[in-house]
């Protein structure tokens, strides 16, 4: 595909979303009973299902820190989840990024000293692949932390933004990228702590411009705060079940 086919001459990108517009968002949070937290998120066409356990007793002797919980992440991508029918093991390079991007990212933002001597573990199961992936793991990994009631400062909530060169040589960031575009186009994946717009992630997948990212950060912090508002509505949503089914 070529850069100047990702927008049509109305503005329009090529799933029908003008360039601030996020793809639809459908989370749900308490999927699973065997699991202390689960939540399943579909954002687009990219599918996740997460499940926490912790704080348990750590599973590796040499995980256990005396003064913190330790944060442990597990990445599994389905066989069927893409369109090349790849499978990516444990050793996958990309999978081991982002396993330890995930894991840097709620280290710093889960109450950890909470618990010492404990392990937090996240696992993660990709189930269908349309862009945003890691922005999609980080926000399923924040529904099913929420659902297992481990104490985190606020919600972490993440998006991804292209840079797009228009024909005239302007530049136009693009918001929550699909698949296509992340093919053709450089970006960046931003995550951020509720409503003080901190940055706890920022990873760039191709090289951006500098002049352009100031500008990519700002339509992503907004991006982000989209999201955390659906994150908490699914979470009140929840809770306002909970109670009903506990009063009757």
């Amino acid at each position: 595909m070529s850069r100047y086919e990702i927008l049509s001459p109305e503005g329009l990108r090529t799933d029908g979303r003008r360039w601030n517009e996020m793809r639809r968002f459908s989370p749900k949070m308490a999927t699973t009973t065997a699991a202390d937290g689960s939540s399943y998120i579909e954002h687009g066409n990219t599918k996740v299902i997460c499940s926490v356990n912790g704080p348990i007793e750590p599973r590796a002797s040499s995980a256990r820190n005396s003064e913190r919980a330790t944060i442990t992440v597990d990445v599994c991508f389905a066989a069927f989840s893409g369109t090349d029918r790849k499978k990516r093991g444990k050793g996958d390079k990309r999978v081991l990024e982002m396993q330890s991007a995930l894991s840097r990212t709620f280290a710093s933002t889960l109450l950890t000293i909470l618990h010492p001597r404990s392990e937090v573990h996240i696992s993660l199961h990709i189930l269908s692949q349309d862009g945003s992936i890691l922005a999609t793991c980080v926000n399923a990994a924040t529904l099913a932390l929420v659902d297992a009631g481990v104490p985190m400062t606020d919600y972490v909530t993440a998006c991804t933004v292209a840079s797009y060169t228009n024909p005239d040589e302007s530049d136009e960031p693009l918001l929550d990228m699909n698949s296509a575009e992340e093919m053709d186009l450089p970006g960046i994946t931003l995550a951020t702590v509720g409503r003080n717009d901190k940055i706890s992630l920022l990873q760039l997948e191709t090289k951006v411009r500098l002049e352009r990212l100031e500008g990519m950060m700002a339509v992503g912090i907004d991006g982000c705060a989209k999201i955390r508002q659906l994150l908490d509505r699914a979470v009140r949503d929840h809770g306002n079940e909970m109670a009903r089914m506990g009063a009757l």
